[in-house]
Order: C-alpha cells, then structure tokens, then sequence
C-alpha cells in the first residue's frame, strides 16, 4: 500500500514513498544501491540521519531519481531570508536560460544596446561575490539575474558592443557572474539549475580563451554534477581539465585552480568508492599548497587550511567520522575567514562527531557555530536538517538539550 505523504516529509519518508511506489521491498533496493539493508531501514524511519551526501546518491540511483529529489529543499517558514533566497531561483534560472552568447540579447526595458556601463557592472559584481563569500544567498540571488542580463549585451556576438577589450572584461565578469550563480543554486538544493549555471561559465571561459578561466568553469561543471550525483562525470570533467591547465601551470592563478581541480578529483573518487584514490588527490593537492599557502584566488581560497576543510567533508560523507574529527581538532579555521568556507568545516564536522558514540554534545556546539557564521546556508541545509533532527532525537530520549531545541525550532523541525 502506498503511503500518503506527509505534510512535511523527512528523506527518510521521500525514500519510503519511492520504493513503495515501486513496488520494491527495502532488500531488493539497498542490494541496488549497495548499502546494507538494514542502513535502509534505519534511514526511512528516521532512525539514522540521511545527511552522507555519498548514501544519499547511491540510494538516489538506486531509487532512478537525483539526490535533489530526495533531500528535497529547506525552506524554513518563518525565516524570511531563507524564503527570499529560494524565490531567487525562478529569477536566476529564467536569466541563465536567455543567455546565449552566440545570438544577441532579448529586447530589455534598457534604452542603452550596449546596457549599463562595465565599470557600474563591475562593482556589482564584486558585491554579489561579498555577498556570496558570506553565504548571503539571498542577497545575491536577488543581483544575479539583472548582472546576467546587463553583461549580455557586450559580450554576445554580433554586437557593438562585442569587441576589443571591453568584450574581455564583461567575458571575465560573466565568468564570475555564472561561477557565482551555479555556486548559490547548488547551495539551495537546485544541482541541475546549478548545472546550468556551470554550461554557462564554460561558454563565457570558452569565448576568453584563457586556460584558467577554462579551468575555473571546469571546477564550476565538476561540482555541479558531484552534487548531482553524477560522480564518474564530476570526476572525468576535473580529471581533465587538470590535465588541460597543468602545461600552462606558471600562468598566474593556475596553481591555485590545479589544486581545486585536484580536490574535486578527491571528492569524486570518494563518490565512485575509491578512498584510495581520493587520498591521493588529497596528497597531490596538499603537495601545492605548500608551494602556493594560503590564496584568495578567483575566491577559491586554495592553501593548507581549505583543504583540510575539504578533507573533513570527505572522510566524514566517507564512512570514516572519527578521522574527519582528527582533522578538525588539528585544523584553525579562523585561517580562513570567510563565512561560505568556515561554515562547511563547523557543519562537517557537526555531521562526523554526531556519528561518534559521547559527541552529541561537541557536535551541537558545532551546529550552533554554523549557523552564527553563515545563518541562511544552515537554514537551507537539508543535511543539516538531517544531522539537528538525529541529535534532537536522541537528546529527547536523554532528556537534555534545550540549546539544540532551540535550533530545531528555528529550522522548523518537529
């Protein structure tokens, strides 16, 4: 019997509902996506958190649908910012469909054919990515699509406005504006409209013709499809274009978009069950760190610190949360301090201590810490959700908890 669904379903009531509907017993599926049967069923009811994004993908698979489909999307009630940042999206994704940079621009309420002046642009630009870095997405949301709109016009060909070194420049800024864009989509739970948003970057790093810039859309596609799921393809696109930029490495900004490139290819071999693998990517990019420190280039924030950020969220989606939670005791990250890199490392290691046996409380602590450096990306985390709705849980039954209770209210759990 199919079940009806819940008004506000959990993963775990998503995944009962699609095998169900399938027709599937709760063996035959966890034999499909190569998980335990009985990891199956603690996540359908709620028993363990679904918050390991390579679980999550491998039942997706096993399920014929996208992890987005499952995890569904955070949208606390209550919380006007994190309700304005998912209304963006429509907006976003309206833009990155009319942008096509090999026809001219659609007809727009601008009197000006060549739109709004690059050096007005310009500054927007650099206001989107602050509001980016500090994981306002609705902030930005609200600036990207009208920044879409306003670079078409000297960028597209044939146009006036398309040639010498003002077609550079908006090329350059469009490259940003897309990498942006894609990075906010993916953050809110939208990987295919993510996806799209990435195409978009590679047209505008195509029409430049810089090796870095190709990279740098190539690192956009890379994580696009990881949070897709789509590992093997997350894999082959950063595997290549590593091999792509490595013969012009003493271009300026290149080491630091080799090392990026180098941590997707870590992240995707995780996906595709190949730890080893993984840690040598890791190793690799370690290796050039040492040689670059700490970088702010093309606001990848490449150096030591990041990538123990990185390590942590691997090793943690990796089945191994006690060496996630090495990493982080050994790791400062007030080395790196911007809000969109931070609060992956305090939700990180959140979801690896809340899987550790007397570390509910530590990785409370941690949760609470994200959501004062990055309060909108905690809001619209279904992973955090996941990760809050197993420790409440479990402090309901040791009755304690009332910092985290707190939490939970403001994330709308129940």
């Amino acid at each position: 019997m199919t079940p009806r669904p819940t008004p506000d379903p959990t993963i775990g009531d998503r995944i009962r509902d699609r095998r169900l509907r399938r027709g599937w017993s709760i063996r035959y599926s966890a034999s499909r996506a190569g998980v335990s049967h009985a990891t199956w069923s603690r996540i359908e009811r709620g028993l363990q958190a679904a918050d390991n994004r390579f679980v999550l993908a491998e039942m997706a698979a096993a399920l014929e649908c996208s992890p987005a489909e499952l995890a569904g999307t955070a949208v606390p009630a209550g919380d006007r910012a994190a309700v304005a940042a998912h209304a963006a999206v429509h907006g976003i994704r309206q833009a990155l469909v009319d942008l096509d940079l090999s026809a001219p621009p659609p007809p727009s309420a601008d009197p000006s054919p060549a739109g709004p002046p690059l050096a007005d642009l310009a500054r927007t630009v650099a206001l989107v990515d602050d509001l980016r870095r500090s994981c306002d997405y609705a902030g930005a949301g609200r600036l990207i699509p009208e920044l879409l709109r306003g670079l078409h016009p000297a960028t597209a060909r044939p146009s006036r406005a398309a040639t010498g070194e003002d077609r550079a420049r908006a090329l350059r800024l469009l490259c940003d504006v897309t990498f942006i864009a894609s990075s906010v989509l993916r953050n809110l739970g939208h990987p295919a409209d993510a996806w799209l948003g990435a195409e978009r970057c590679r047209d505008a790093a195509d029409a430049t013709e810089d090796p870095v810039m190709r990279g740098y859309a190539a690192y956009a596609r890379a994580s696009a499809a990881g949070a897709c799921g789509s590992y093997d393809r997350g894999y082959a696109l950063a595997e290549r274009a590593v091999d792509a930029l490595s013969p012009h490495a003493a271009r300026p900004g290149a080491a630091e978009m080799l090392g990026s490139l180098q941590l997707i290819c870590a992240y995707t071999s995780r996906g595709r069950r190949r730890p080893d693998d993984s840690r040598a990517w890791c190793a690799e990019a370690a290796e050039l760190a040492r040689q670059t420190g700490e970088t702010t280039t093309l606001g990848l924030y490449f150096g030591p610190t990041n990538i123990d950020f990185w390590r942590i969220g691997i090793e943690t989606d990796g089945d191994d949360p006690g060496r996630a939670a090495r990493i982080a005791q050994d790791t400062d990250p007030a080395a790196l301090p911007v809000g969109f890199r931070q609060v992956f490392y305090y939700a990180d290691t959140a979801r690896a201590l809340a899987r550790l046996r007397g570390r509910d409380r530590e990785a409370i602590r941690f949760l609470l810490t994200a959501e004062r450096v990055a309060p909108q990306h905690v809001h619209t985390s279904s992973l955090v959700q996941e990760t809050a709705r197993a420790l409440l849980d479990r402090s309901r039954r040791q009755a304690g908890g009332t910092e985290l209770r707190a939490l939970c209210e403001r994330l709308h759990l129940t």
